[in-house]
């Protein structure tokens, strides 16, 4: 995906009143605040009671489900090959939320783990660098991980 392509979907959550926020790489330069390699899609965390308005916009938009892993995560395609990988997540009171893993586990995110940064000059909201260090733990790392994890040691 391209980085007008995260900031024209992120408009247009915004104007639907979603609460989303990049995850995964884009998350990353977002809080780099520059684009510092290729994303094949673009990660998301998604307030579970904004979900189906979520999935309706995207439909809207030509995307499909092309893997369905619910609850755990979603993944859809546009025809113009854009992926957008869904995840779903349940929040507390106090803004922590939880997302269902595959085969029983559970993500937690921290109250504190939703920050903003920024895409091309436009603000995003994202995950905290201490959030997605500690997304990049308990796995073998890919040269992409290894890649993110040191800039996001920076600005932990």
């Amino acid at each position: 995906m391209e980085s007008g392509q995260v900031v024209d979907l992120f408009r247009a959550f915004a104007a639907a009143g979603l609460r989303v926020w990049l995850a995964g790489g884009w998350a990353v330069d977002a809080i780099v605040g520059r684009q510092t390699r290729a994303h094949g899609d673009m990660d998301v965390a998604v307030d579970i009671r904004d979900l189906p308005s979520f999935l309706e916009l995207l439909g809207e938009r030509g995307f499909v489900v092309t893997t369905d892993w619910a609850p755990s995560r979603l993944e859809l395609t546009a025809p113009d090959g854009q992926v957008v990988d869904v995840h779903p997540v349940t929040f507390a009171e106090d803004g922590s939320g939880r997302q269902a893993g595959h085969g029983g586990d559970v993500f937690h995110y921290a109250s504190d783990g939703f920050v903003v940064g920024t895409i091309d000059g436009s603000e995003i909201p994202c995950l905290s660098a201490g959030q997605q260090l500690r997304f990049r733990d308990g796995y073998e790392l890919r040269a992409v991980d290894i890649h993110d994890i040191e800039l996001l040691r920076k600005y932990r």
